[in-house]
């Protein structure tokens, strides 16, 4: 009876959360201990109410007529996680990549810095490594301007070509001068000298205008 009232709870948090919700053990701590929790989710997972991504990770799916179940991107998952463990997190490789528009490719392994714990988390083919960092490295200010240093790191100073830091230079024109001047000063040499150019280039354009 115990395990029924407790399945019951769960599944009226749910859908009080509503569909498209990524979900963990310890969003349940509250009506019942953890071997508890982790038996009922087994079950509704079990009668096909929620999807298991991951060991301890599932999704209370959005169901489309036409499509069926909608997935969470590796993204959304890689960001709960991040909610969930109050840590940060910054994409880089490909991922970094990816976000800015630079590639098409889809990365079997994800990797991000983080503040919160190293780990990799296998969601089905693919790999989502946190990659432990020092505080240095994720006190970024702006986004756009983050990942442009660690889309830079990917394709490397030698590899870079014309048409990507044409590229490069309107994903900064989208980010506010201060944060580009922030994240620069702690960018590697040969990055900081794009993006500083960049603000220089910018500062005379408007004075131009």
């Amino acid at each position: 009876m115990k395990r029924l009232v407790v399945e019951n709870k769960v599944k009226k948090r749910l859908k009080g959360y509503g569909r498209d919700r990524i979900v963990f053990a310890n969003n349940f701590s509250d009506i019942g201990n953890a071997e508890t929790i982790n038996k009922a989710l087994h079950r509704l997972k079990e009668k096909g109410i929620i999807i298991r991504l991951a060991q301890g990770i599932y999704l209370y799916p959005q169901i489309d007529e036409i499509i069926g179940t909608i997935y969470p991107t590796v993204e959304e998952i890689a960001q709960a996680i991040a909610k969930r463990d109050h840590a940060r997190i910054i994409p880089t490789g490909i991922q970094a990549l990816n976000k800015l528009g630079l590639s098409t490719q889809i990365p079997m392994n994800v990797v991000y810095l983080t503040d919160g714990a190293a780990r990799s988390i296998r969601i089905n083919t693919r790999t989502i490594k946190f990659k432990k960092t020092t505080p240095k490295n994720l006190a970024v200010k702006g986004e756009i301007s983050s990942l442009v240093i660690q889309a830079l790191r990917e394709i490397g100073k030698d590899k870079l070509k014309p048409k990507q830091l044409v590229k490069i230079r309107g994903f900064l024109a989208k980010e506010k001068p201060e944060f580009v001047k922030h994240e620069a000063l702690k960018a590697p040499a040969w990055i900081r000298k794009i993006m500083i150019d960049y603000l220089e280039t910018r500062t005379y354009d408007q004075n131009v205008v």
